[in-house]
C-alpha cells in the first residue's frame, strides 16, 4: 500500500540539531509537513497548535526527557491515539520496556536509516487507516 506522505504532519523532538535537521529534510522531501522541537517543553507548547499525526521523541534530552514527554502526550485525551515513536542510541531491553510503559508505540535505535524512518511512519498510518 502506498502512503501519501504529503498529507502527514510529523513532529520531531530532539535536542540534537543534526538529528532535527536531517530528519526534517528527509521527511520534507517525502512531502511531510514537519514540526521540530528542541525538548519536551518546547514540544508540549507546540503540540496543541500543530496537532501532529505522528511524533518522534528522543529519550535523552535536558529538562524533560523523552519518557516524561511521551507520558504527558499519552495522558492527554486529545493526543492519546497519536503514535509516539521513541528515538535513542540506547537499545537495551530495559530502555525499550520503559518506553512501552510510558505509552510509546515504537522504538527506533539511532542511527536510523531513511528507510526505517519511513517504514515506521507507514506502519502507523496503515494501523490508523485500518481502525
Amino acid at each position: 500500500m502506498d502512503i501519501n506522505f504529503s498529507s502527514l504532519k510529523v513532529m520531531i523532538i530532539d535536542d540534537s540539531k543534526t538529528i532535527r535537521r536531517t530528519t526534517e529534510t528527509l521527511l520534507a522531501k517525502e512531502g511531510c509537513t514537519v514540526v521540530t522541537a528542541i525538548d519536551g517543553f518546547d514540544a508540549l507548547a507546540k503540540i496543541a497548535d500543530t496537532k501532529p499525526d505522528i511524533i518522534f521523541v528522543d529519550i535523552m534530552m535536558p529538562r524533560l526527557d523523552g519518557y516524561q514527554t511521551c507520558a504527558l502526550i499519552k495522558n492527554n485525551s486529545e493526543f492519546k491515539s497519536t503514535p509516539v515513536i521513541m528515538l535513542s542510541s540506547k537499545d537495551g531491553l530495559f530502555d525499550k520496556a520503559k518506553g512501552r510503559i510510558v505509552g510509546s508505540d515504537q522504538y527506533l535505535t539511532k542511527p536510523f536509516s531513511k528507510g526505517e524512518l519511513l517504514e515506521a511512519i507507514q506502519t502507523h498510518v496503515q494501523i490508523a487507516q485500518a481502525q
